[in-house]
């Protein structure tokens, strides 16, 4: 199971929604792949109601249960990068990883935030791109409260805005091609990653390049059967619900991830 940029600690955080997720779905491994706190907004002000509380304690059950937990830092949760190497309660804090698959396949897991020049060479603007996000999410919020009440369905402001405007499009595009460079230059089979909230899986260039997407807008994870099969699961609101409750939207039946 791959999940990242869960981003706890802010008030965009889908946290009830990943914890039905995690009701669901088992897994012997679990990848968190950076960002999973959000630092960056937790050192402005605090902000940690219980659903985030019981999705660290949902988390830590899964260890006690038996899994595996391997945490890579991203930017936001760059606090824990001092302690790269050590374990905490059985949780494994590495810079990144290599996950061999069921199949044979080699991937490189990482956030990906190493490849985002504006994140390591300009942080200032990277700060002021963050709190251009929030705001964004923030009318996001009350634009879908009056969209649900009109009986539409849930529409994510941020993510149409990365699909059309043409610098967005163009980032994405070379992050894709970074990461995918750096996975072959290391003699893999494809790479792992989030950073970017967009959730991919696709052969580029004999690579594979999946991103875990988030869990702020798309509710997005990737979870390895036991056959090897990659699959993004797609956990959506359901327009007809009430704020708190979600439902399932997945791509293929449900079965327990390796």
């Amino acid at each position: 199971m791959f999940l990242s940029d869960i981003h706890l600690g802010t008030r965009g955080c889908k946290a009830e929604q990943l914890l039905g997720f995690l009701r669901r779905y088992d897994a012997d491994t679990i990848y968190l792949v950076g960002d999973i706190v959000d630092g960056w907004r937790l050192k402005s002000g605090w902000y940690w109601p219980q659903a985030h509380n019981d999705v660290v304690q949902k988390l830590l059950r899964k260890v006690r249960k038996g899994a595996r937990l391997i945490y890579i830092p991203g930017n936001h949760d760059e606090f824990l990068k001092d302690y790269i190497g050590g374990t905490f309660g059985d949780i494994e804090l590495v810079d990144e990883a290599v996950h061999e698959a069921a199949d044979g396949r080699r991937y490189l897991v990482i956030h990906g935030d190493q490849f985002d020049l504006v994140v390591r060479h300009a942080r200032w603007l990277a700060l002021l791109g963050d709190g251009a996000y929030q705001a964004a999410l923030f009318v996001n919020t009350h634009l879908n409260i009056l969209r649900r009440r009109l009986g539409l369905t849930y529409w994510s402001l941020s993510a149409w805005a990365k699909l059309k405007v043409k610098n967005a499009v163009n980032f994405i595009g070379r992050f894709e091609e970074f990461l995918s460079s750096e996975a072959q230059r290391q003699g893999l089979d494809g790479v792992i990653c989030g950073h970017i909230h967009h959730a991919a899986l696709r052969d580029t260039h004999g690579i594979r390049y999946v991103n875990t997407g988030d869990w702020v807008e798309s509710c997005t994870a990737v979870v390895e059967h036991y056959d090897g099969n990659l699959e993004i699961v797609r956990w959506l609101e359901q327009a007809s619900y009430p704020e708190t409750e979600v439902s399932a939207v997945v791509e293929t039946p449900v079965r327990n991830a390796a």
